[in-house]
């Protein structure tokens, strides 16, 4: 594949980063984004990994009204501009808000948890490289356990094959006319999706899956800011 990531000649790299949660679930009584980890802001870090990846051309920031202080100070502190807009009541449309902040010159928009403070290089490009060839594209990894479908009483119905089942994670990838579309058709049909792929989904998108990684950890709760810690000591017990 061509990895060329130009923007005169494939349209600008653009990276939404979803920061207006509450954070409730890690009992820290403030978002969890703001919290510490390393010394360092757990959302400097994940705005950070894309910066420093260099493949990113535009970042929106999309905050609770109640962090913006403590948020302009994070901002403040990085090599480049950041624009910033606030979220709604849904991380759905958080998202949608982030989408209208877009620019002009956006072709492949990458859309992010806030609170995947260990994205890396690898995942962005590989998200990048699938929106591109396929127009839409999921980070993930396969699951390990054994997968089994229950019904309402808690019995087991069957057990899917395990080597088609993957556990989504973010960044999920889209070029920006897909993404739009599948927000603005699920507004319309009031359609309630838990990620975007889903969303895309919802218009016959195929989304490609691509690797992810077992470090790219989502934080909601205190057990998984422990387990941040750890794999920022090296002792990431998924790697053991």
């Amino acid at each position: 594949m061509n990895t060329n990531m130009s923007m005169s000649k494939q349209g600008a790299m653009s990276a939404i980063i979803v920061a207006a949660g509450k954070g409730s679930r890690t009992g820290l009584g403030f978002n969890k984004v703001l919290a510490d980890l390393g010394g360092v802001p757990m959302l400097e870090r994940t705005i950070h990994a894309f910066i420093d990846s260099g493949l990113i051309d535009e970042i929106i920031l999309v905050i609770s009204r109640d962090d913006e202080e403590q948020v302009s100070k994070i901002i403040q502190k990085l090599p480049r501009d950041i624009e910033w807009t606030y979220g709604g009541s849904e991380r759905q449309e958080s998202v949608y808000n982030g989408l209208m902040k877009l620019s002009g010159k956006s072709d492949i928009v990458l859309i992010h948890d806030g609170a995947r403070p260990f994205v890396d290089t690898g995942i962005i490009r590989r998200c990048i490289e699938g929106a591109r060839y396929y127009g839409a594209a999921c980070a993930g990894m396969p699951v390990k356990d054994t997968i089994k479908n229950i019904d309402p009483e808690g019995y087991i119905l069957n057990t899917p094959d395990r080597s088609l089942i993957w556990s989504a994670q973010t960044p999920q990838a889209f070029r920006k006319e897909i993404i739009i579309r599948a927000h603005e058709h699920a507004i319309k049909n009031g359609i309630k999706g838990t990620d975007d792929a889903m969303l895309a989904e919802q218009t016959g998108v195929r989304v490609k899956m691509v690797e992810g990684s077992s470090r790219n950890i989502k934080i909601t709760s205190k057990e998984d800011l422990m387990w941040a810690e750890a794999i920022l000591k090296g002792s990431d017990p998924q790697m053991s």
